[in-house]
């Protein structure tokens, strides 16, 4: 697709089981690019392994449209893996991701993140209103546990967002981890706000996050919280907990032979936990050094890509 214009944003949308609504959906971005003379827009459409007419669906706007560029999974992969999909095919300045079921409507909610972004944030999430999908509670407690955990001021952390590429190409995004983006990107420093944004029934399909994921997201939690603490430092963490395992089982022996004396008294189920903890206590610490070295390798890794990069874009 040719365009003459400055600024290219491209759409990300992930689709599973979409077909009624992916036609809506091209229309909408046709709208917005006939009243948009400033930008050219491109949409990234993952079909995430349909089982209904979803692809005839994008394979006919294709012949309509020049902006789709579509991309497919065999089989249902999940939010994360159609992220890694489609992210690295986004070309433009800024990335705007939309879900394909509608209940966000790209003419409303496209140009307000799109206008957020150009005063000069990084990242932009949306605010549901009116929202009324039965999952209100559960979303509630997931974003306000997130908020306190993490020190981000948004209210709705997995709605709609809008990107400066820098921050995708930024992010790490493995297994369920698309729930994290906004906090991976106040970690590292990216400046993030929100609009407040409309929601609307669905018309076709059904919803694909039931309640059960709720558990699972808040030990996810915890577990991007550890990463982000203690991902770069590993040794702080396990030489702290070897080091209070090792103390404890120390002054566990200490009192024993105290007693022992004093009464000629063993006390064996006692002499057995204090021996183990001191062993637990330095494999943490033999822990600590294999993940340091892990991350040192990590560290290298990223270093020699970031290096070929910098040579390939140099010899262009």
């Amino acid at each position: 697709m040719k365009c003459n214009r400055t600024c290219l944003v491209s759409i990300f949308i992930p689709a599973y089981n979409e077909s009624e609504n992916i036609p809506a959906i091209f229309d909408k971005i046709q709208k917005i690019i006939e009243k948009d003379s400033d930008n050219c827009y491109e949409l990234i459409i993952v079909d995430d392994g349909s089982t209904d007419d979803s692809k005839s669906k994008i394979s006919e706007g294709m012949e309509k449209y020049s902006f789709i560029k579509p991309y497919f999974h065999k089989k249902n992969l999940g939010l994360t893996e159609a992220m890694r999909t489609g992210f690295p095919q986004c070309k433009g300045e800024f990335v705007l991701f939309i879900p394909g079921d509608l209940e966000s409507d790209p003419e409303e909610d496209i140009p307000l993140l799109l206008n957020k972004l150009k005063e000069g944030y990084d990242l932009v999430t949306g605010w549901r209103q009116g929202r009324n999908d039965g999952k209100m509670l559960a979303s509630k407690i997931y974003n306000t546990v997130s908020r306190k955990l993490f020190h981000v001021n948004v209210h709705d952390m997995n709605w709609i967002k809008g990107f400066r590429k820098c921050v995708i190409e930024d992010l790490e995004l493995r297994s369920d981890w698309h729930r994290f983006i906004v906090m991976m990107a106040v970690n590292k420093g990216y400046k993030i706000t929100e609009v407040k944004t409309n929601w609307h029934h669905r018309k076709y399909g059904k919803s694909k996050f039931g309640l059960m994921r709720f558990p699972v997201s808040m030990i996810d939690v915890l577990v991007v919280k550890f990463n982000m603490v203690f991902g770069n430092k590993p040794m702080q963490f396990f030489s702290l907990l070897g080091a209070v395992t090792i103390f404890i089982g120390i002054l566990g022996l200490i009192y024993l032979a105290a007693y022992y004396f004093a009464t000629n008294t063993q006390i064996r189920p006692l002499f057995t936990l204090f021996t183990t903890m001191i062993i637990a206590g330095v494999q943490l610490f033999v822990t600590g050094f294999i993940a340091e070295l892990v991350v040192t390798l990590r560290a290298d890794l990223e270093n020699l890509k970031n290096k070929i990069e910098k040579q390939k874009n140099d010899g262009q």
